[in-house]
């Protein structure tokens, strides 16, 4: 039945899964990384930078999602949705490589703010895409397949984090998450040419086009 998915879903879906198994190698010991590298062992002010980058993630991410989808609406085609995807997940691969050199608490804060940015350009417009996109009569089917394939791809980087971590050092494993980013904002590429220009009307709903899913749900 993977066959019969629309190619954009599929490079969509292959973005999402890059992004987030990425990700998925350094959020179970996001704190640890702290406490050995900004904080110096202190557990406790580890775990309050931590709960200061999850905030500074949500309250970012809330601020600037819902204009930059306003933004988005306004613009006929998907070229303008494409490139928030692209843009985005650059600035999340920045915030991975920005960990490496941090050594100061405003550092996190600081790549924590990029990232979060990053995800409020990528979650509208790879939203905006994929509902144009997905295949009618499969809506359930093509959700529940991006959950599954992200699902697999988040509980194999969550296991082998630590492990790469204890083994090779953080600044390795930052450079794979910045890998698999880097990927992620590159495979939308693929389907540049199947989606319609800024200068074209497109539907916007799935029916109408009579053709053909911080934490793991989009947002």
């Amino acid at each position: 039945m993977l066959k019969s998915i629309d190619k954009v879903i599929k490079v969509m879906i292959a973005s999402d899964v890059a992004l987030l198994t990425g990700f998925g190698f350094i959020t179970p010991i996001f704190a640890i990384f702290i406490a050995q590298r900004i904080t110096a062992g202190d557990t406790i002010e580890a775990t309050e930078i931590a709960g200061f980058t999850m905030g500074i993630y949500w309250g970012v991410k809330s601020i600037f999602q819902i204009p930059f989808g306003q933004y988005l609406d306004k613009i006929r085609g998907e070229r303008d949705d494409l490139w928030f995807v692209v843009i985005g997940n650059f600035l999340a691969t920045l915030a991975v490589l920005g960990y490496i050199f941090s050594y100061l608490p405003w550092h996190i804060y600081l790549c924590q703010g990029v990232y979060s940015l990053g995800m409020a350009m990528n979650i509208p417009g790879w939203c905006a895409i994929f509902t144009r996109h997905i295949d009618r009569g499969k809506e359930a089917f093509e959700w529940s397949t991006r959950s599954t394939v992200i699902g697999i791809g988040a509980a194999t980087s969550g296991a082998l984090g630590g492990v790469i971590a204890v083994k090779f050092g953080f600044d390795v494993l930052f450079m794979g998450v910045a890998f698999f980013a880097l990927a992620s904002a590159f495979l939308p590429f693929l389907i540049y040419k199947d989606i319609a220009p800024k200068d074209n009307s497109i539907p916007r709903t799935p029916e109408a086009k009579g053709l053909q899913e911080p934490y793991l749900p989009k947002g």
